[in-house]
């Protein structure tokens, strides 16, 4: 078994994405804590950031996993090759490593997943010093005293809560009308009263005309829904307009593979039209997310091993990591309704729950969304404190078709913030106790 491999193993998630992120908003959260310490009865002195520290401490986190997932393909007999592969045929791969030598690797199998890459706007001065994707800010070594964002998708607005906890002072451009547009409209419109309250400046159905560089500052020239314009100056600008799709290249059409939209379109066991190829991740299109990547990486592994496999696509978890988190899963209220169902909402605030209140974190709620004739979960919704770590419990539920009453009934430990999952679901049977 050979994998190629252009850049680090672990691709973006671990190198450039969900895992450096994570890091640096491990930190946005120690420095968030230390805000409060009055609060929680700490006389506190001034913190004092250092920028060069939290990103030795991510390159050590993403390091350390790095070598993990090395390790793991040594002992499982892959053979890494370094470099950009082309592919030849079904059963043939060209790769030019990085040494500068042609290496052809013959396979009966061949998996694609060559992912995406942040996607840069064609806009006047986007080259410009100082102006950067995600991938640049995880390699920063200074705090910016000022940062435009362009863009309040999940990495937009990740990056925007750690800049602000930093002292960074913050604004957030967005074409749309609402932050993180894909997600539930009354989570987002909670989430962006949060962020605003907090000090992060939104101007959104806004449009970035150029950007342009004036005595050593950036200067980000927009028009609104009004046509009025409006020069944003900065001392940095972050691109985070979403990413794009890698890897649909000349040797693939040539191949005859089928592509749909800038993806490439397979199968439920991940095949595509040709026989012995597969493909799986960003590059088939949907949800670019890392662990639903990694599942359908692992399902196209396991059917080109003969092994019969599926994905359930119901039960897709997502996450966004801003503070307070943001967490779904399965249908909305929205998409329920869209989809012909009779929807009974169920919902419980963490101004409510014991643990938030001790943790100093009440703001959001849990939405779990039940189909009104059976009771059956058909998703969930939740803004809060660690929503994501909450999620997984709702997930399985989705996964099986769970019943609300089986989650409003199982005894949950307390006080802790789950309890507001089973809240939420005794709500959508009309058995809430403490609302």
């Amino acid at each position: 078994m050979t994998l190629i491999e252009e850049r680090d193993v672990g691709g973006t998630c671990l190198n450039r994405g969900c895992i450096p992120t994570k890091s640096f908003l491990k930190s946005s959260e120690a420095i968030s804590l230390f805000t409060k310490s009055k609060e929680l009865g700490i006389a506190a002195t001034v913190a004092s950031i250092d920028a060069k520290v939290i990103r030795a401490r991510k390159d050590r986190v993403v390091k350390s996993l790095r070598l993990g997932v090395e390790h793991l393909l040594a002992k499982n007999g892959v053979e890494v090759l370094n470099g950009n592969g082309q592919i030849d045929s079904a059963q043939r791969v060209v790769v030019k490593t990085v040494d500068g030598e042609e290496v052809k690797v013959n396979c009966n199998r061949l998996i694609i997943t060559t992912g995406s890459e942040p996607l840069i706007p064609d806009i006047p001065g986007i080259k410009l010093a100082g102006v950067i994707t995600s991938d640049e800010a995880l390699e920063l070594t200074k705090i910016p005293e000022s940062i435009t964002i362009i863009g309040a998708g999940a990495i937009g607005m990740e990056f925007a809560a750690f800049y602000h906890s930093m002292g960074t002072l913050v604004t957030v451009v967005e074409a749309q009308e609402t932050i993180i547009p894909n997600e539930d409209k009354e989570i987002t419109a909670e989430l962006l009263k949060i962020m605003k309250r907090q000090g992060i400046k939104f101007i959104l159905k806004a449009k970035v005309q150029e950007i342009s560089n004036s005595e050593n500052v950036l200067e980000t020239f927009i028009t609104n829904g009004e046509e009025k314009k409006i020069v944003l100056s900065s001392e940095m600008v972050l691109v985070a307009v979403g990413r794009k799709l890698a890897g649909i290249s000349p040797d693939i059409t040539a191949l005859g593979i089928k592509v749909t939209k800038g993806s490439i379109v397979v199968n439920d066991q991940m095949e595509t039209n040709i026989p012995g190829v597969y493909a799986a991740g960003d590059v088939i299109g949907g949800s670019l997310l890392a662990h639903l990547a990694f599942a359908e990486g692992r399902v196209a592994a396991e059917n080109a091993m003969g092994i019969q496999s599926r994905l359930n696509y119901k039960a897709v978890p997502s996450c966004v990591y801003t503070n307070p988190e943001v967490a779904s899963v399965g249908l909305s209220e929205e998409q329920a309704q869209e989809q012909g169902f009779s929807v009974k909402v169920g919902r419980f605030d963490f101004r409510n729950n014991g643990r938030a209140l001790c943790h100093g974190e009440r703001e959001g709620f849990v939405k779990i969304i039940t189909e009104e004739s059976t009771g059956v979960i058909l998703g969930a919704r939740i803004l809060g404190p660690h929503a994501s770590e909450l999620l997984s419990e709702i997930t399985l539920a989705v996964s099986l078709g769970i019943k609300a009453e089986v989650l409003a009934d199982m005894i949950h430990p307390h006080p802790a913030l789950a309890e507001a999952v089973m809240e939420a679901c005794g709500d959508a049977i009309g058995r809430a106790i403490h609302k």
